[in-house]
């Protein structure tokens, strides 16, 4: 059995607080799909957008697969993200009224093959929230280490 792909977008945990997270499929092509199996993602100042009612994410940068050949693939475009209708109204109705973001936390290969996105709905650290994150974080490392001992 092949290694379980996860690659995870550690800056957003950092820079938002994230309150609910959901699975979602992701429209790719195949030299998309390759690449992704091969760990050649980045989600640098990457976010999901409502447009028309569907659910967008934009510029996720993944990699040019290197046997694509002619049928390559542009590496920053807009993807559709596939939910049910019920699921995207839910999170519309959040994103309006309250002003949170969704923001891709991980991608993935699922034991179909697939490759989903977990997204999640947060709203903006600001910088004492990000200095607290450190905060516990640290204190985790020395209890860890304590423990380990």
């Amino acid at each position: 059995m092949a290694e379980k792909i996860y690659i995870k977008n550690r800056p957003a945990t950092y820079e938002y607080a994230i309150e609910d997270k959901m699975t979602a499929g992701i429209m790719l092509t195949g030299s998309e799909i390759k690449s992704i199996r091969n760990s050649k993602v980045s989600f640098n100042d990457s976010y999901c957008l409502f447009d028309k009612g569907e659910l967008w994410m934009k510029n996720l940068h993944i990699a040019d697969y290197v046997n694509a050949g002619y049928a390559g693939h542009d590496n920053v475009r807009d993807r559709k993200l596939l939910l049910n209708r019920k699921e995207l109204n839910k999170w519309a109705t959040k994103v309006r009224e309250k002003g949170l973001t969704i923001v891709p936390l991980a991608i993935f290969i699922n034991d179909n093959g697939y490759a989903k996105v977990e997204i999640g709905l947060g709203k903006g650290k600001k910088l004492h929230d990000k200095r607290e994150t450190i905060k516990n974080r640290d204190i985790d490392k020395e209890i860890k280490r304590h423990l380990s001992r």
